[in-house]
């Protein structure tokens, strides 16, 4: 058997297509729009770096001047003798140590106010989250009723109702109303369907866990980020307090800081009223250092709250 080799021409194989050259111009323009971008969000992140620091900053330069070189002089900037240290010991000395008995009452109000807050919060979130009972979502509708109504609006009917139990003028008139807080009650509560699996719970039960051992040991540990998170709204709503405790409060020895500085500033105005203003000034950067140490402290624990939704596994 012979095997012929046709003459027929052979086709070519279609070549590949050619190779085009990246646009570079594009990509470059695209870095170029990217560029400009972020060099515009810096620069409103910068503006907003300025904006909130510069308070801050007149806050410690005014507090380095006597009376006189406040009023006489520029306010962002040094000048005169250097009465930083000067002003703290008249600040902490003046009108028998006032300033001082202020601070403690705040630092009461705080512990026992925003605490007690935070704990019953995390008791009510987890139970809402982890049980369902009748009424659950009758007791939804009147959270998110009260995280909608301000505080200040419910101040004269509380004065009110304080006023008849015996309570005012007493540090039980902030105490009481500082422990309610509708919106650490309801982050608690969405942060701990999530943070607490509902398989833990019954594991712990089937091992013969009762549910305030379940609570302690297991669900506090879980929830911790969301308790600090609801921690430092308290803590800062409470220290910030200013119209209840100037409506509670007549006594002066009661007075938290920020009613009773407003007082000293007030003090100018009145009939033979001594002017002040450099003690003012020198308490107010005095009272935000604690809450910048506590932020600082704590804000690991806050962003790691915030942050703990946002990756599901």
């Amino acid at each position: 058997m012979t095997t012929t080799i046709s003459d027929a021409p052979v086709a070519a194989a279609p070549s590949a297509k050619p190779y085009k050259a990246p646009r570079y111009a594009r990509k470059t323009g695209h870095l170029d729009r990217s560029k400009k971008k972020s060099v515009w969000l810096t620069v409103i992140m910068g503006v907003g770096v300025v904006y909130s620091l510069l308070p801050l900053f007149w806050l410690f330069v005014s507090s380095t001047k006597t009376q006189a070189e406040l009023l006489n002089s520029f306010g962002l900037w040094f000048s005169g003798p250097f009465a930083f240290f000067d002003n703290i010991v008249a600040t902490l000395t003046y009108d028998d140590g006032v300033f001082v008995r202020w601070f403690l009452n705040t630092l009461l109000y705080v512990v026992v106010g925003a605490g007690g807050a935070t704990f019953l919060a995390a008791l009510g979130g987890y139970g809402l989250a982890k049980f369902n009972f009748p009424g659950k979502k009758a007791v939804f509708a009147v959270v998110i009723g009260a995280v909608a109504i301000p505080g200040t609006a419910l101040a004269v009917p509380t004065f009110l109702m304080f006023s008849q139990m015996g309570l005012t003028n007493t540090p039980w008139a902030i105490i009481l109303p500082s422990l309610i807080s509708p919106f650490g009650l309801y982050l608690i509560w969405t942060y701990a369907l999530d943070a607490v699996p509902t398989e833990v719970l019954e594991a712990a039960r089937m091992d013969g866990a009762g549910e305030f051992r379940t609570f302690f040991t297991i669900s506090l540990k879980l929830l911790a980020p969301g308790l600090v998170t609801v921690l430092l709204f308290t803590v800062v709503a409470t220290w910030n307090n200013y119209f209840l405790p100037l409506i509670m409060l007549s006594e002066p020895t009661w007075y938290p800081l920020t009613v009773g500085l407003n007082q000293w500033n007030a003090q100018a105005s009145t009939a033979g009223g001594d002017p002040i203003y450099n003690l003012v000034i020198t308490g107010s950067l005095l009272t935000i250092i604690p809450i910048i140490v506590a932020f600082l402290f704590l804000q690991r624990f806050w962003q790691s709250g915030l942050a703990a939704g946002s990756v599901k596994a």
